[in-house]
């Protein structure tokens, strides 16, 4: 039997593993949430990741300054306006997260078998033998056997810079442990993670308002990123917030999932939330390893039945301090995305990592490869028959104009639309080709000033998978006659051929509105 008939399982083909992967101009129709920070936040480095396929900046307030974040954005600003690439604004909550307070930022060295002191009393200096927390009932909290973590930049799981702590005794407001391995903590702030133990602080802490009505309504953030999410509620007092802060009652609430708490309200969640990200760091020490790969299937199966996208963390930790990542975590980049994932966030990979841009080139191009044999089909008709009948309007016009994509093999679906949901609604059935998603600006007034909406629907689609958008001049109504519609659609052509994504004879499927009717068309390009 010859090798070209060898086959792994369809679609895939063993000879399509030895062709080289093809550079294209939408290299993945995956997203890549970046996280700027000490080794990205150069106006250099910005535009060579912009480059390379983030569409999506991640600002984590866990560390660092107002001023130190707005003087990355504006590089981010700068560096968008260069490279003519279209990025998302995510501002990433502190939550209630537990630290350790290490101000001399001595490297710490913690013996196995060995006993260390965790106390509220910020006061101390830290050291091999006492920890200083930032959380005054840790005692009232926890009981002896149970478990503590605590690492910086959350747990990479590597035994020599994450600690895992057994508690030995309470002794007043200080919890004594037994060190379980040899490790060294270095830095100024570590995590303090205690597993499945709910601590009783707010998700919303008033340092976070505090970020929020003053960086976060400054820059007009795409994206709030809510970590420690443990129930519906906590998103609905977060849009509470927002609502009262100018143009952010726009802005989109992704509940970040990172304890068994939250897992255990995941539907309430995620009917609440615009988004989920799934934060394998800190759940896959609240949870036993061998239980994560069900958490994340699961979890985005529902996402992706809910038409909300998805969002899966620590996939290439290695690639922190390594230009490669390792088989295992280019393995586990596919399988999130065969599992349905709309966006993978890379954290300390491209804040503190030596590979930032290169980093996200291979994620980018791992993505791609896994698309290439993603069972759409298989999807198609879970999707649909998940949805049943009858079927909303817009539900059934999304789902016939990627049906339609198929069967004809469109090269791209055009979709008009000014709020954003029809063409969110068409990528919740992942055609295999990309969806442009022209966006019409609409005029509005507060009775002070005109000004047009669009730009934010137009950036948060920049974390669905397979949604590539583009403003269109807001002289173009979204219903309108066909002659203005013909205009907006050559524009939209033309962004198509100019990058590669069209060519002569291709069959291109739009879908818009005329009059009252919405429509799907099937166009043949000429020369």
């Amino acid at each position: 039997m010859h090798s070209t008939h060898l086959l792994l399982e369809e679609p895939i083909r063993m000879a399509s593993i030895l062709e080289p992967s093809k550079p294209s101009f939408f290299p993945a129709m995956t997203k890549i949430v970046g996280t700027l920070g000490s080794k990205s936040r150069s106006l250099e480095v910005i535009s060579a990741c912009l480059k390379a396929g983030m569409s999506v900046a991640r600002f984590d307030f866990s560390w660092g300054d107002v001023d130190y974040h707005q003087e990355t954005l504006e590089n981010l600003k700068a560096a968008i306006k260069s490279t003519k690439k279209f990025c998302a604004v995510m501002l990433d909550t502190v939550g209630p997260e537990l630290q350790v307070v290490n101000k001399s930022e001595k490297a710490i060295s913690l013996e196995a078998d060995t006993l260390v002191v965790l106390t509220p009393d910020q006061e101390q200096e830290a050291s091999s033998q006492l920890l200083p927390i930032n959380f005054s009932n840790l005692s009232k909290a926890v009981k002896p056997g149970d478990t503590i973590f605590i690492g910086q930049y959350l747990f990479t799981g590597s035994e020599t810079t994450s600690v895992w702590l057994e508690v030995a005794e309470l002794k007043g407001d200080d919890v004594v442990c037994k060190i379980k391995n040899t490790a060294t903590l270095t830095g100024s702030l570590f995590t303090l993670h205690i597993s499945q133990i709910r601590v009783d602080l707010p998700t919303l802490t008033e340092a976070d308002k505090s970020v929020i009505s003053t960086w976060g309504v400054r820059n007009k953030i795409d994206f709030l990123s809510l970590s420690y999410t443990r129930h519906a509620e906590d998103v609905r007092q977060a849009r509470k917030f927002l609502s009262k802060l100018g143009d952010l009652y726009q802005t989109q609430i992704f509940a970040k999932i990172e304890n068994v708490e939250g897992l255990t309200h995941f539907d309430e969640i995620l009917q609440e939330a615009d988004g989920v990200i799934l934060s394998r760091g800190n759940l896959g020490i609240d949870l036993p390893p061998e239980k994560v790969f069900l958490f994340q299937k699961a979890a985005v199966y529902k996402c992706n039945m809910a038409g909300k996208p998805a969002v899966v963390t620590r996939v290439v930790d290695s690639m922190t301090d390594n230009l490669r990542p390792t088989r295992a975590e280019a393995t586990d980049v596919a399988n999130a995305i065969l599992d349905g994932s709309d966006a993978i966030l890379l954290g300390a990979e491209t804040l503190r990592g030596l590979y930032p841009v290169e980093t996200i080139s291979i994620v980018g191009r791992i993505c791609y490869e896994a698309e290439k044999v993603f069972n759409q089909d298989l999807y198609f008709k879970k999707t649909v028959k998940y949805v049943g009948e009858p079927m909303t309007h817009l539900e059934s016009i999304a789902s016939s104009a990627v049906r339609a994509a198929i069967k004809v093999k469109a090269s791209v679906i055009i979709c008009f639309t000014s709020s954003g949901q029809a063409a969110r609604l068409i990528a919740k059935y992942r055609p295999t080709m990309p969806v442009l998603s022209v966006v019409i600006p609409r005029l509005k007034t507060n009775q002070l000033r005109w000004s047009f909406s669009g730009a934010f629907e137009a950036r948060q689609s920049l974390i669905v998978r397979g949604l590539f958008p583009m403003l269109a001049d807001p002289r173009h109504p979204a219903e309108s006659t066909s002659a203005t519609n013909e205009s907006v659609l050559k524009v939209a052509l033309d962004h198509g051929k100019a990058s590669g994504l069209i060519k002569s004879h291709d069959r291109v499927v739009v879908c818009q509105k005329v009059g009252d009717a919405s429509v799907v068309k099937i166009i043949e390009l000429e020369d």
